[in-house]
């Protein structure tokens, strides 16, 4: 069957020559070989999330990450910020995986802010707290930076960040934020295979992690830790997986990460000027939009044009693209464009004109 090109949150497009890294021969995971691999893209991982601390690979999706962070880091109760589909899951994660946790609910589309955390952290109550920087099922990017400065004030809660459809489009400076786990999957920004996290922990959460009686075996960080200084994974990690990392992080500095960045920045725009030339507004609070993908509003906001989504997305699939049509309770009442990973200008343009004929026909 042709291939249907993903514009959608994830996954994302992966290109020919990341494949070709990914099908490489393969090798011990304990011998000589996997180390010089991982050697090789731990100094490209730091200087990608701006920190000196060890990044760790994970054989998982980000979500084995989340619950490992919950289980490794919150010994007395959790503040889950949540303003969408993923961020909201995140709190029923907290409490199967049996922590005291409460819900800091923000109305969808609406990104968290800083004022809010500060009120409940002033309780005294919480020793960690989880946000997701990017929300995908609504488009909203919370202001990392403003939220990431309370840790001056509250030093003794860990705070943990996902920024699974951010990480490698913007910078994320961790540790000049000073935040303590921050988490991305690669299959979205990254432009990887699903499959593989990458992480970061801060010397406050590794000590307090190797205090927790309960941190589990497969997401123990400590082990991540012991091992990353040994380039080495605790379990057998998915070693194609490893060659693509390093294909496409040679990819991201091959261009620069400051191209990068503004290529990004590029793409997003674009999308917003669709949206509007097609009198659609966008989802997210004005000033909060992702820069990752779009999430249009189709009726879900005051003045927006309304059409049919399901057959907008069938009408562009059958010209090869493929969009995602709203999730969760605003399916349909918005949908959702990405220009994270490989795209730029020339292959967005290539959606718009498939997505101005599909609007032709409806």
């Amino acid at each position: 069957m042709p291939h249907v090109k993903l514009f959608i949150p994830g996954p994302v497009e992966v290109s020919d020559k990341t494949f070709q890294a990914f099908r490489s021969p393969m090798i011990g995971h304990r011998g000589q070989g996997f180390k010089d691999l991982y050697a090789k893209v731990q100094p490209q991982l730091q200087q990608l999330l701006f920190t000196k601390q060890l990044v760790y690979l994970s054989t998982s999706s980000a979500w084995g990450v989340m619950e490992g962070a919950v289980r490794n880091l919150v010994q007395k109760k959790v503040l889950n910020c949540m303003c969408g589909a993923f961020s909201d899951k995140w709190f029923d994660v907290s409490k199967k995986c049996g922590k005291s946790a409460e819900a800091l609910q923000a109305e969808w589309g609406s990104p968290i802010r800083a004022e809010a955390i500060d009120k409940k952290l002033a309780t005294g109550e919480f020793d960690a707290l989880t946000l997701i920087h990017n929300e995908t099922s609504t488009g909203t990017m919370s202001p990392l930076a403003e939220i990431a400065a309370l840790k001056k004030k509250y030093p003794d809660v860990i705070f943990i960040v996902d920024a699974v459809s951010s990480l490698t489009a913007l910078p994320i400076k961790f540790d000049e934020l000073g935040i303590d786990v921050l988490l991305a999957g690669t299959q979205k920004a990254f432009a990887l295979p699903p499959g593989l996290a990458v992480f970061v922990a801060s010397p406050a959460a590794l000590a307090k992690a190797a205090l927790a009686k309960d941190r589990g075996y497969y997401f123990d960080f400590v082990e991540f830790q012991k091992n990353a200084e040994q380039s080495m994974t605790p379990s057998t990690p998915s070693i194609g997986h490893v060659y693509a990392l390093s294909s496409k992080l040679d990819d991201f500095f091959a261009e620069g990460l400051d191209a990068r960045f503004a290529r990004h920045k590029k793409t997003n725009q674009l999308t917003h000027n669709w949206a509007a030339k097609h009198g659609f507004n966008l989802f997210p609070e004005k000033g909060f939009e992702s820069l990752t993908l779009t999430c249009i509003s189709n009726g879900a906001r005051p003045g927006s044009r309304t059409v049919d989504v399901a057959k907008l997305q069938k009408l562009t699939k059958d010209q090869g693209f493929l969009i995602d049509g709203g999730y969760g309770k605003i399916k349909g009442t918005t949908f959702r464009i990405s220009n994270m990973g490989d795209e730029t200008e020339t292959t967005m343009n290539q959606l718009f004109a498939a997505l101005d004929k599909s609007m032709a026909q409806l």
